[in-house]
């Protein structure tokens, strides 16, 4: 790389026309072995955010407008990227700013476009500031940064808001302005176990009591439970799981994020990082849980059914996905947004972490205050929740480092 005064930094309204190993490199690096250098993270990677755009679920149409922060040598090389949308809307995103646009609004302001770096319709923790290890890499994640703000204020739009962070990114940006926001997710952590029962045997009685009773009532109805990955997925599995996605999308939410055309794509360039659970009773499949393959997580995301089981829903996105961590090796499950419940099932609070540059000073100011308060009340709930933990010994901590 020259000097660091030589690189360009560009926007870009797609991610096809770049090129998938560079954008990669800084996304998920590896080093000279081909192992990665930061736990691999499948949301970030170029084919996921591909199979988005490629499909339409992220398109002008539907108020997501890509605008890929980039920044290159001044030859062409890619060095850093951030994964950018602009917005007519807050939909998608699970950091939920609704509060702040109507407030805007009322006050005679335009909230709306806004300036979004994150994984549409994801909330997953991983990395914004696309940035491959190395000596310039700050500068480099500054150099974004800034390009972000800038692209803000030469747009119009109301504000920056990136998502899931991790906690080192959230760290960094709040030290040059940004507003620091948080809250929670839940999280199972394998601590070395070699079966199942070895997690069971760190809850109290009565926990492990409740957990063998839900997974008894759940297959009680002679159903069997299938995981499906790599070269065994196909188009009827995804024709299958699709019914399910959209049963559930409907009576969720109203509208559902992802098409049919997504998920065969995803099938296509994600097969080896994709885990399909499926339950079957009677020889007919009758629900299913999706999940994605990182190099230390496994993350889940979406479920749907065609028959209500008792428990089923437990057995298919939080156990089986215990069982599939200690089997391969993986040291936690991301059980996705929401849920409370997950805690009496071993997974356990982490606090997730977003940056907000906000252009209109009033606004500003009272979000800051807003901001303030709230983090405040995450920390005392994710303690009170900690301290209802199910597991025996009384010095459990499982917060991670992001």
């Amino acid at each position: 790389m020259g000097d660091s005064e030589q690189i360009v930094v560009r926007v870009e309204p797609g991610i096809a026309s770049l090129d998938a190993a560079a954008w990669d490199a800084c996304a998920n690096p590896c080093g000279d072995d081909g192992a990665p250098i930061r736990p691999r993270n499948p949301f970030i990677s170029h084919a996921f955010l591909k199979a988005l755009e490629d499909s339409e679920c992220i398109d002008p149409s539907t108020g997501w407008l890509a605008q890929h922060l980039v920044v290159d040598d001044g030859s062409g090389s890619i060095l850093a990227t951030m994964p950018c949308y602009l917005k007519g809307h807050s939909m998608g995103e699970y950091v939920f700013d609704y509060a702040w646009a109507d407030a805007f609004e009322r006050a005679g302001g335009r909230y709306y476009p806004k300036l979004q770096a994150c994984i549409p319709f994801t909330p997953v923790t991983g990395r914004r500031l696309l940035v491959a290890p190395g000596p310039q890499a700050d500068y480099l994640e500054d150099a974004l940064t800034s390009a972000a703000i800038e692209l803000v204020n030469q747009i119009g739009a109301s504000s920056l808001h990136l998502t899931f962070l991790t906690r080192e990114e959230w760290q960094r940006l709040g030290t040059i302005g940004l507003l620091k926001r948080t809250d929670q997710q839940f999280q199972w952590l394998n601590e070395g176990y070699g079966t199942f029962g070895d997690f069971l045997d760190q809850l109290t009685a009565r926990k492990r009591k409740a957990i063998r009773k839900e997974r008894r009532e759940a297959l009680a109805e002679d159903i069997d439970v299938e995981w499906l990955t790599g070269a065994d997925l196909d188009e009827s599995h995804w024709d299958t799981f699709y019914d399910f996605y959209m049963d559930t999308g409907a009576r969720k939410w109203g509208s559902p994020y992802l098409n049919r055309s997504f998920f065969s794509r995803i099938g296509e360039t994600m097969a080896d990082q994709i885990l399909l659970i499926l339950a079957r009773r009677a020889g007919r499949t009758i629900a299913g849980a999706l999940n994605f393959i990182g190099s230390d997580t496994l993350y889940g995301r979406y479920w749907g059914c065609n028959e209500d089981h008792r428990f089923l829903h437990f057995e298919l996105c939080y156990y089986q996905a215990i069982d599939y961590a200690i089997e391969t090796g993986l040291k936690f499950v991301e059980a996705g947004a929401q849920g409370p419940h997950k805690l009496a099932r071993g997974y356990m609070p982490k606090t997730t972490y977003s940056a907000h540059y906000i252009a209109d000073p009033s606004l500003r100011r009272a979000i800051s205050q807003f901001l303030t308060r709230e983090r405040s009340y995450v920390d005392m709930e994710n303690e009170a929740l900690a301290r209802h933990a199910p597991f025996r010994r009384g010095d459990f901590d499982h917060e991670p480092e992001a």
